[in-house]
């Protein structure tokens, strides 16, 4: 990942081809190591493509994968019934850890500026 950002400052810098020590200068000026097996595939696999057409095909690429929230998996009653209410103890229990929520929100707060 340290490859691929030094890249892109190398090129958001106005370098249109940075070279293997391009990226290490970069990497070094922060004091990273860098990896020469790695910086050469990244290198490879961009050769004669334009930044801007790779980015737009990773952006496509990341649109299909789940990056959670939504809705979570609720685990069906162990009893018979085909209700499809929940107990009531479920539905009390819920609101006591949203109560306890808010409260350790404010505790935080507080301990932050205190």
């Amino acid at each position: 990942m340290k490859v691929a950002a030094a890249y892109l400052l190398a090129v958001l810098g106005g370098n249109k081809s940075p070279t293997a020590d391009d990226i290490k200068n970069i990497l070094g000026s922060v004091g990273a190591e860098a990896e020469d097996d790695r910086i050469e595939l990244l290198l490879s696999q961009v050769k004669g493509k334009d930044i801007v057409e790779i980015i737009a095909s990773g952006r496509e690429k990341l649109a299909s994968v789940p990056s959670g929230g939504g809705a979570m998996a609720v685990a069906a009653p162990a009893t018979g019934g085909g209700g499809g209410a929940a107990p009531p103890d479920a539905a009390e229990s819920k609101k006591e850890e949203k109560v306890e929520d808010e409260e350790s929100d404010d505790d935080m707060i507080l301990t932050l500026f205190d």
